[in-house]
């Protein structure tokens, strides 16, 4: 049989698209990639068709095509970016084969929509609220309460999230995110339904202290097993809010983990997810209590994937091609989890790197499993709220907690991008 992947180009998943192309061989079955103007993933298919996800309708006319001129049956379709689950829900659906609905890959990217589908499940989320003036904005500031953090309306992963705590920040910054949050996203495969129907709407949250989480799982038959629980160990405080290291097994109390547990299943219900890799987000008060900050129907991103098969052996993207071909998959971990994770690195500021210091050194570490650049001495970088995406990242391992720690301090004083 063919499996078919749907992809955005993205170098932190050359990992995925590598296990995806030996998974294939291991099985024998062929692999389709659809890719916009493919370069290095083309050697991972045995078919590339360059197609952009972003145009729904242009894929599935693509993999029409494809599926009518292929020796093999295509019984599998998978992303593992977000940006191409509406085009696989739309291909899944037309060919009849198991993923997440068109509804509801529309849902988990349109968070005012996944907001309501938590309330109606009563997920235990934060305040939210819609404005699409400055006016409106300080009247929903004013129910909801300093401080607050302004989102993009359209899945754009951490992009133009902004913690604002008074009404000055909120009047000078509103406009900012506004034009950021709909500015540039066109390719968005839910960008013209969702201008029609919010126009230049801004999401505006509840800020929430506290602990954050990660949560992957696979659900299988629309039961949900997790996986595994990062902690962020570096506090998202704002007034920016990206991702810097990720450590799992989780250290939060046993009563905390099994209430994400269980709320996890729940927001999954909520959404629709009743299949695949699922990355959802959680803060914790200083009660304890989890609220869910948002659900995704794919892997977690950057090297999510391969800090969980370090740390627990079970590998998700072999996973997730198990669930899409019919086949069981295997998430016993069979083993206590070994402490994993890893530190994305940012410039500091904006400009073009001149010199990438500690990498050869990093890599010689034993601890260090994995040591990618996502750019080279010359390229120019921006920083946030303007990019989302690290510039590279490092993975690591460690005998305990404590040693992994240490192991992170280290790394972070050691690798540094400096810019001119």
């Amino acid at each position: 049989m063919s499996i078919l992947v749907l992809h955005r180009s993205n170098a932190s998943r050359r990992g995925h698209l590598a296990k995806a192309a030996e998974y294939a061989k291991r099985h024998g079955d062929r692999l389709l990639l659809v890719v916009k103007d493919p370069t290095w993933e083309k050697g991972f298919a045995d078919v590339t068709v360059s197609v952009d996800t972003s145009d729904v309708e242009a894929t599935v006319a693509a993999v029409r095509t494809l599926a009518a001129t292929e020796p093999e049956p295509i019984r599998a379709v998978v992303a593992f970016v977000g940006h191409s689950v509406p085009a696989a829900a739309a291909v899944a659906a037309d060919l009849g084969l198991p993923f997440v609905g068109e509804r509801t890959a529309r849902t988990v990217r349109d968070k005012y929509a996944m907001r309501r589908a938590f309330a109606a499940a009563n997920v235990p989320q934060p305040e939210h609220g819609l404005a699409r003036t400055l006016d409106e904005a300080v009247a929903e500031a004013a129910r909801i309460g300093f401080p607050l953090v302004l989102k993009p309306l359209i899945d754009n992963d951490s992009g133009y999230f902004r913690r604002v705590d008074d009404v000055a920040e909120l009047t000078e910054h509103f406009p900012v995110v506004q034009r950021g949050a709909w500015s540039g996203i066109v390719h968005n495969p839910h960008y013209a339904w969702m201008v029609e129907r919010y126009g230049s709407a801004v999401l505006l949250e509840e800020y929430l202290p506290g602990a954050e989480v990660s949560v992957e799982s696979i659900v299988v038959d629309g039961r949900a097993h997790v996986i595994a629980l990062h902690d962020k160990p570096v506090p998202a405080e704002g007034p920016y809010f990206v991702d810097v290291h990720y450590a799992t097994p989780s250290r939060l109390p046993a009563e905390v983990r099994e209430r994400i547990v269980e709320l996890t299943a729940a927001s999954h219900r909520a959404v629709g997810i009743g299949t695949g890799a699922v990355h959802t987000e959680f803060r914790i008060g200083s009660d304890g209590t989890p609220k869910i900050l948002e659900t995704a129907a794919r892997l977690g991103g950057g090297p999510v994937y391969q800090s969980v098969l370090l740390s627990t052996g079970v590998d998700l993207v072999a996973a997730v091609l198990d669930v899409a071909s019919g086949r069981t998959p295997d998430l016993d971990p069979g083993r206590a989890p070994t402490p994993a994770g890893f530190y994305l690195f940012f410039a500091e500021k904006a400009g073009r790197i001149s010199r990438i210091i500690g990498v050869e050194e990093a890599g010689r570490d034993p601890r260090v499993r994995e040591l990618a650049l996502y750019r080279k001495v010359g390229d120019a970088v921006d920083v946030p709220p303007r990019v989302w995406q690290s510039h590279g990242h490092v993975l690591f391992t460690a005998d305990s907690a404590e040693e992994f720690v240490e192991t992170f301090d280290e790394l972070v004083n050691s690798i540094r991008i400096e810019i001119e």
